[in-house]
């Protein structure tokens, strides 16, 4: 089996000491290649830069995560553009709303939400989405632009059935994470991911975010990493009543597929 994550933040100051070795796991868990997330302005540089550095292996995306949303101007629009012309940056974002934290002002938000979305349409790259506590809103802004959009993946989707029906109408993918290993919060999602289209179903860690609590032995950290993608896997192919190995292939061709990659 050969797994694709689509969601790792390996730029984040966890990874620095180790990164080489934490790229070694990937590969020796069968963890082919990986989507290293740009959530921010230096973030994104330096995803591209590590994808650069790792050709065939590593990818990036360029966005501006709602959390930082407050920071969107023309110099961050210019700099997105301009790494999207790189072959290894292969979607648009982490881009979208997030009201559970409301780390940016929401108007600011929706404004560098919808200029991210405005970058996918013209240069039609596929869509890293993001969504908390804001779905009417997320809902409005995407239906606005909705015939001109490229592909797009909400990313770790942890919603209610209500909000995957809405994304499945829309013809969008999504992203399951390890948030569904958490029986405090992610319960909910064993039954709904049996609902996914397996054509429309991508895996991802969310390093180092998120490590799945059914993880066993437990690391004596709490950091996760992409070796761990093929637990995560594990776990949906039972609640789906897969083969691990029919979802494995399913999401790593559906991967391919959504983000343009060599076969």
């Amino acid at each position: 089996m050969a797994y694709i994550d689509i969601g790792a933040n390996l730029t984040h100051e966890s990874f620095a000491h180790d990164l080489a070795a934490v790229l070694d796991r990937a590969r020796a868990a069968a963890v082919g290649r990986i989507v290293v997330t740009g959530a921010s302005r230096s973030g994104s540089v330096e995803a591209q830069q590590l994808a650069a550095a790792h050709p065939g292996f590593l990818y990036a995306t360029a966005g501006l995560h709602p959390h930082h949303a407050h920071e969107y101007d023309g110099d961050i629009d210019d700099l997105f553009r301009t790494l999207l012309a790189h072959p290894e940056v292969v979607a648009v974002g982490e881009t979208g709303l997030d009201y559970n934290r409301d780390f940016s002002p929401r108007d600011a938000q929706r404004f560098a939400f919808e200029q991210q979305l405005k970058i996918a349409v013209d240069v039609q790259k596929p869509l890293f989405l993001h969504q908390r506590d804001a779905h009417a809103d997320f809902i409005a802004i995407v239906d606005a632009l909705r015939d001109r959009l490229p592909p797009a993946v909400v990313h770790c989707f942890t919603g209610e059935r209500d909000e995957l029906v809405d994304y499945l109408d829309r013809g969008f993918f999504i992203g399951i994470t390890g948030w569904i290993c958490d029986e405090r919060r992610g319960q909910h999602l064993r039954e709904l991911v049996r609902l996914i289209p397996a054509d429309r179903l991508m895996i991802e860690t969310d390093a180092p975010y998120l490590l799945p609590r059914t993880l066993k032995p437990k690391p004596s950290h709490r950091r996760n990493e992409p070796a761990f993608l093929p637990h995560i896997c594990e776990e949906i192919a039972r609640d789906r009543g897969e083969d691990p190995a029919a979802t494995a292939a399913n999401s790593t061709a559906t991967a391919t597929r959504f983000f343009r990659l060599p076969g």
